[in-house]
């Protein structure tokens, strides 16, 4: 049997009313779907609060930090690498990381980040950039041992003598320093490049960059292309969210001087609702980040191959369990996923359409759950049935006598995460 490189995760979960992802409006995050109204909770929601929570850190280690403030982070990172680069250096690697200046007089007025770029030629800094401390030492390594030979010094001296006066109002030639600082800039990127195997391997030491990916243009930052696809979660019904909570804060000090009223009053939307995870994980992909193999079209190995499932298994306890921590000290919805289907493919399935008409309460056995869950397996078999797919699925369910393709679902997280680590073998 060929191995599948794909493994799709399908997650239905319940929660209690709560508020768990909100918009630049404090309102409950929406969206339309089969011309009804679902609550959603976003995939960068979703990704962010796996990535922070206790279980990431125990099984993946740290995760990178996220920001754009240098000058916050260079001290952090100096501290951690006092020991084997002086301050200046990593300093200067960081910048490196994230902006470079515009290379040559042919570059137009839009910095290689897709920022427009600053008057005095030099690119904007990212917005919000992934920081990794082993890449970072790898990074000042490389630009340690990097620098201009006296020819490559007189070559720019010469481009800067000849550039020609610059058009437009305000604008002057660069020094001749500028030409030093680009050319060597450009030899510092290109000897990343030429070094990019190593600079892989320590940037795979932050999972979440493996499993996301992260975007650049410029400077010494790598381009990761994501191995682990995340949906926005939606509810499998139409829900308004217009339950709205008005709440009032006593103050106990204006209380016992005799005063009546409470000391605040506010409202906070809220809903409750079923809804549905969906994710994919591309485990050749994801072997290519890691540094296991060379490239997505490479042969994986036995061991490759099994640090990916083993991977893949942590990543379905965590969309199994995490949920945002929004509003959570006022909601407590703290709800564990009731039901999933697991499965190896040749290709990224969703099955979000299975609720493309929304479910409807089942006022016999009244609740949402138990017809998402049969609309859920139902879409499943239709589909793999319609396409003749060959997947390798299996159920996973809080209640009994649930089945899939007339197989039991499994009754325990841990035999679904040894059944996926065990590359969907029983």
């Amino acid at each position: 049997m060929i191995a599948k490189n794909f493994v799709n995760f399908h997650v239905l979960i319940s929660h209690s009313p709560s508020c768990l992802n909100r918009d630049d409006m404090n309102m409950q995050k929406t969206a339309v779907f089969g011309g009804v109204n679902r609550v959603r909770v976003s995939s960068q929601s979703q990704k962010h609060w796996m990535r922070k929570s206790s279980y990431y850190e125990d099984n993946f280690g740290p995760a990178s930090i996220r920001t754009r403030e240098l000058e916050k982070l260079i001290p952090l990172f100096v501290e951690k690498l006092r020991d084997e680069f002086d301050h200046d250096l990593i300093e200067k690697t960081m910048e490196l990381f994230v902006r470079t200046k515009i290379a040559d007089d042919e570059s137009d007025d839009t910095d290689e980040q897709g920022e427009g770029a600053s008057d005095d030629g030099k690119s904007k800094k990212l917005a919000v950039a992934p920081w990794v401390l082993e890449e970072i030492k790898v990074l000042c390594g490389i630009v340690k041992d990097t620098s201009l030979t006296e020819e490559e010094v007189s070559k720019a001296k010469e481009k800067a003598a000849k550039q020609k006066e610059p058009k437009g109002k305000g604008k002057k030639k660069k020094s001749e320093q500028e030409f030093i600082d680009d050319a060597l800039t450009k030899k510092r990127v290109k000897a990343v490049q030429e070094k990019i195997d190593s600079v892989r391997r320590a940037m795979a030491s932050a999972l979440d960059i493996v499993l996301s990916g992260r975007m650049a243009t410029s400077g010494l930052m790598t381009s990761v292309d994501g191995a682990l696809a995340v949906a926005h979660a939606i509810t499998t019904h139409a829900v308004e969210p217009q339950d709205v909570d008005w709440f009032t804060a006593v103050d106990d000090l204006t209380i016992d001087a005799g005063e009546t009223g409470a000391g605040h009053l506010d409202t906070q939307q809220f809903s409750s609702g079923v809804f549905y995870r969906y994710a994919s994980l591309n485990l050749k992909q994801l072997q290519v980040n890691l540094g296991l193999i060379d490239n997505i079209k490479a042969a994986e190995t036995a061991e490759s191959r099994q640090r990916a499932l083993d991977i893949a298994r942590h990543i379905f306890h965590l969309l199994a369990t995490v949920v945002p921590s929004a509003k959570q000290q006022s909601f407590a919805a703290h709800n564990l996923t009731d039901f999933a289907i697991v499965s190896f493919s040749d290709q990224p399935i969703s099955l979000a359409n299975a609720f493309e008409q929304p479910v409807k309460c089942d006022y016999k056995e009244a609740g949402f759950l138990k017809p998402s869950i049969n609309a859920l397996s139902d879409y499943w078999a239709r589909i793999h049935r319609a396409y003749g797919l060959e997947e390798q699925a299996l159920a996973f369910a809080v209640e009994d006598g649930i089945k899939l393709n007339n197989k039991p679902a499994l009754d325990s997280l841990k035999a679904m995460e040894d059944w996926i680590a065990n590359g969907g073998q029983a």
